[in-house]
């Protein structure tokens, strides 16, 4: 049986070729023209199916979108990814995920597989703000786009960390705790540096100091955490609370908490940060900061979707609103 042409449906819904691959192109808005209604009604009734790869080659893009992490074990990555998937294949594009760890080496190696394999895009979450690759990508004209993460320079779809950061420790003060701890993260990184001025605006409203024996800066992770936690908590009995810049970073310090003998919430508050799905599950459920990955990818897409169209002006940085998650880990502090 003769395979059902494009040609077939224009000609069946009596409008040109051209007229009906846009109508029936996924990746552009939906027309509800007469024209259009023909076209669609004519595609289904020759059960006409569209060529994506033909389709590609046509408009000399593949509909890959090429994603960068350091790692998927990191639930925030693995978060990120699924959405920047889910919403990818909703305007009819595939995500293809390229794991770097932190080594820059990797990571350039990691691009230029990416590349080789004609991806119309790439999506970073790997900036660091000494980072080398947005600049490179930049100088080899690259459409890319930073998630979750910014250099202040190529196009970033991030959430306002420092309104996050801000809203934790907000949170923290409105409980009546004045003594407040934080683990920022890693200082390379500008989720990190951003949640710490959120921090540091919330304390000077509340006209706070903040010692630097109340900062620790650590890796991401829920050793991490726990280590610096510890060492915090042990320097200062004063401390009544705790603002961690993710939530990995906030188990790691319930931990450090059950070890030292500080119970939480009675004794020690603790506010996370990305709101992953562990947080509610925990047997003190965990106060945080819900980040909106959905609207990431979405705004990602975006700006990769204004590069690739050759206007040549640059997109602006889309930003996604944090929201504050009370859970029982952070109470009102006893006096």
């Amino acid at each position: 049986m003769k395979a059902v042409t494009l040609k077939d449906v224009a000609t069946a819904a009596g409008v040109s070729i051209s007229t009906a691959s846009r109508i029936l192109d996924e990746r552009l808005p939906t027309s509800r023209s007469a024209s259009a209604q023909r076209v669609k009604e004519a595609a289904a009734r020759l059960g006409y199916r569209r060529d994506a790869a033909a389709s590609a080659l046509r408009r000399g893009d593949t509909g890959t979108v090429g994603v960068l992490v350091p790692r998927l074990s990191d639930t925030v990555m693995a978060l990120l990814f699924e959405a920047i998937f889910s919403a990818a294949a909703a305007r009819g594009l595939f995500a293809l995920v390229s794991v770097c760890g932190d080594d820059s080496a990797a990571e350039a190696r990691a691009v230029d597989s990416l590349l080789a394999r004609r991806v119309d895009g790439l999506v970073l979450a790997t900036a660091r703000l000494d980072d080398p690759l947005p600049s490179s990508l930049r100088d080899r004209q690259v459409p890319h786009v930073l998630a979750l993460r910014t250099d202040g320079v190529s196009p970033s779809s991030v959430c306002d960390d420092e309104l996050g950061g801000y809203l934790a420790t907000r949170h923290l003060l409105d409980l009546g705790h004045t003594a407040i701890a934080v683990l920022p993260g890693p200082d390379f990184t500008s989720t990190a540096q951003q949640r710490l001025a959120g921090y540091h605006r919330a304390m000077a409203e509340a006209g706070l100091d903040t010692p630097q024996t109340r900062i620790r800066h650590c890796g991401f992770g829920y050793t991490a955490g726990r280590e610096a936690a510890a060492a915090v908590l042990s320097r200062s009995s004063e401390t009544t609370a705790v603002f961690a810049a993710n939530d990995r970073l906030a188990m790691g310090t319930l931990a450090a908490a059950s070890a030292l003998g500080r119970r939480v919430p009675e004794e020690l508050s603790v506010v996370g940060y990305n709101d992953t799905p562990v947080a509610a599950q925990l047997a003190v459920p965990l106060t945080t900061v819900h980040v909106p990955f959905d609207l990431i990818a979405v705004g990602a897409l975006d700006l990769l979707a204004a590069q690739t169209a050759g206007t040549g002006e640059q997109p602006a940085d889309r930003v996604a609103v944090p929201t504050l998650i009370p859970r029982r880990s952070a109470v009102s502090r006893k006096r």
